[in-house]
């Protein structure tokens, strides 16, 4: 549950930031931030896996590609549901996206650096 919390945590200070510094994505205040981290994780959890499932003949027609779509689609979702939190388009949705994973994992990978050992053994 700790862990939760700090990779929610997490999220939304990159939300927060990347809210600032990319046009077209737009929060209210840092406590919106927090909502759209939980949000986001709980669609990730529930949604996005169901998702995959549907679209999987796209995702392999497209060597894995149809995978940023979805993420973009589930960043729409999730500012449908959470007001405050503004995306301007689809397009700005995948930049976003994008650039909330790859922050997201460098965070991550600097915050938890024992869990890859965990598992290469």
């Amino acid at each position: 549950m700790q862990k939760w919390f700090f990779k929610v945590l997490v999220c939304s200070v990159n939300v927060f930031i990347l809210a600032y510094i990319l046009p077209g994505i737009t929060i209210v205040d840092f406590f919106t931030a927090i909502v759209v981290a939980v949000v986001l994780s709980l669609l990730d959890a529930i949604v996005k896996p169901l998702l995959i499932l549907l679209t999987l003949p796209a995702t392999i027609l497209t060597l894995g590609l149809f995978l940023f779509v979805i993420n973009a689609s589930i960043i729409l979702i999730d500012a449908y549901f959470v007001h405050g939190f503004k995306v301007e388009s689809f397009w700005h949705a995948l930049m976003f996206g994008a650039l909330l994973s790859f922050f997201n994992s460098i965070v991550h990978k600097k915050a938890f650096p024992d869990d890859r050992k965990n598992v290469e053994t």
